[in-house]
């Protein structure tokens, strides 16, 4: 059985793994910028990848739950994170761990990083 293919990435908490923007490595007229000039940039793009399952708040229903309830035995619940898979974020590239995995690089950042997500979507929100 082949380990590497049995490996997933769980991101805890409040965390976002982020996908680079691969343009944003060219200038506007193609030409590659090294990696000193974009390490100095305060803030990145990447498309959301994947995203954990938010902000951890104590379960009261457990607290006050009897030993032979039935219902769901978990002392934890979350508030949902707002980045979902395959939104662009706008991100504070400081806060920013990057990783590489798979020979694909990546970043891992807490959900407040994020400035800005930009969201596709199927209808137009007459609100803009």
């Amino acid at each position: 059985m082949d380990i590497k293919a049995r490996r997933k990435i769980v991101l805890v908490g409040d965390k976002v793994l982020v996908a680079p923007d691969k343009d944003q490595e060219r200038t506007e007229h193609g030409l590659y910028l090294p990696p000193g000039v974009k390490d100095k940039e305060k803030v990145q793009g990447g498309i959301v990848v994947q995203s954990g399952p938010g902000y951890a708040i104590a379960n009261l229903n457990f607290i006050d739950q009897e030993p032979w309830s039935t219902s769901p035995k978990d002392p934890v619940k979350y508030i949902p994170l707002q980045a979902e898979p395959g939104d662009y974020a706008l991100f504070l590239r400081d806060q920013a761990v990057e990783i590489e995995y798979e020979g694909e690089k990546y970043f891992i950042l807490a959900h407040s990083s994020i400035l800005m997500l930009i969201r596709s979507t199927e209808f137009l929100d007459s609100s803009l």
